[in-house]
């Protein structure tokens, strides 16, 4: 793991030009590279910028914000690599504070080779490669419980989809070369997921500001704390895990993923005490998710129409397209 280093005169360029309807036609141009729930990922369109991606998060308002998020951000990179033993990719930091509006973070990260992501593995590897794959990340999220259990008085959470891993050392020329002792990369830590002493490092408020604000209280009573809890439980990582199958347009895979799941918590992670998982609650878990977050999206688009079309102010956030589930 190491730290990038990052022209930030030319974010703070980007920053003033960009579009955040359509990146492709800011002053700077930005192509998309991934979507999350919530952020989107991009390279920008600058021969000095080849090989990084960035993710854009205009979520601050004071400095002692920012620099908190940085500071709960490197140290979440530094567990992940250094204490749990989960390689995460080259990365870098910038503050951008613009002349009005939210203050903005830039997540830098060097940019893998797309076809190693995970979800893109699962559309060109054998389904027995697929099961291989499955197994690795399973490997990589039992050092997380492991080193939980060891009560050092800091625990750590994390999302186990499989969007979030990478192949490492993927060569395009060998598509299919995965083994059960491949190396997995990591690298969603713009959300950093840690507790120490039984107290959230991160507040889970920074990411409500990009939902509409009139929806704020409800998100937050109905679904914050229920979605920031999942990620410390194993079996509701591995059951989110499994059901982005549906999502990820492979959901024939789900039973031997299932069956294989099962078998690594009952004998690898017997120590544990993970409950089994069924197909039942794979299924309604992901109808429920998906649900939510189609609902979310489609209120965030609503925010946009009212805040640009009728309040005529700017709308700082980049939505993601038609997600297809």
């Amino acid at each position: 793991m190491g730290t990038l280093s990052i022209n930030k005169s030319l974010l703070e360029e980007f920053e003033k030009g960009l579009d955040p309807r359509h990146p492709e036609r800011s002053k700077i141009p930005a192509k998309i590279i991934g979507y999350g729930e919530i952020s989107t990922i991009f390279e920008i369109q600058d021969q000095t910028q080849k090989g990084l991606a960035y993710k854009r998060l205009p979520i601050f308002k004071s400095r002692s914000e920012m620099d908190q998020y940085e500071s709960i951000y490197n140290e979440y990179n530094r567990l992940l690599n250094e204490e749990v033993g989960i390689e995460v990719p080259d990365h870098g930091f910038v503050e951008i504070i613009p002349n009005e509006g939210n203050m903005v973070v830039y997540n830098v990260q060097r940019m893998l080779p797309p076809a190693s992501i995970g979800n893109k593995l699962l559309h060109t590897m054998s389904d027995t490669d697929c099961l291989i794959l499955f197994e690795l990340v399973l490997k990589e999220l039992k050092k997380v419980w492991s080193f939980n259990r060891k009560m050092t008085g800091v625990e750590i959470g994390i999302d186990g989809q499989i969007s979030n891993w990478a192949l490492k050392d993927f060569v395009e020329s060998r598509p299919a070369a995965i083994a059960p002792d491949s190396k997995l990369l990591y690298f969603d830590t713009s959300t950093p997921l840690f507790r120490v002493d039984g107290h959230e490092q991160i507040n889970p408020d920074l990411f409500l500001r990009s939902a509409p604000s009139f929806l704020v209280w409800l998100i937050k009573w109905l679904f914050l704390e229920d979605v920031v809890t999942r990620y410390y439980d194993l079996h509701m990582v591995i059951v989110d895990l499994i059901a982005n199958l549906y999502k990820e347009q492979r959901p024939d895979l789900i039973p031997d993923f299932i069956e294989r799941a099962n078998n690594f918590i009952s004998i690898e992670a017997k120590e544990l005490d993970v409950k089994p998982i069924n197909a039942k609650e794979v299924r309604s878990y992901y109808r429920e998710d998906a649900m939510i977050w189609r609902l979310y999206l489609a209120l965030r688009r609503l925010d946009r129409f009212l805040m640009t079309r009728i309040l005529h102010r700017p709308y700082v956030y980049i939505l993601p397209g038609k997600i297809k589930r």
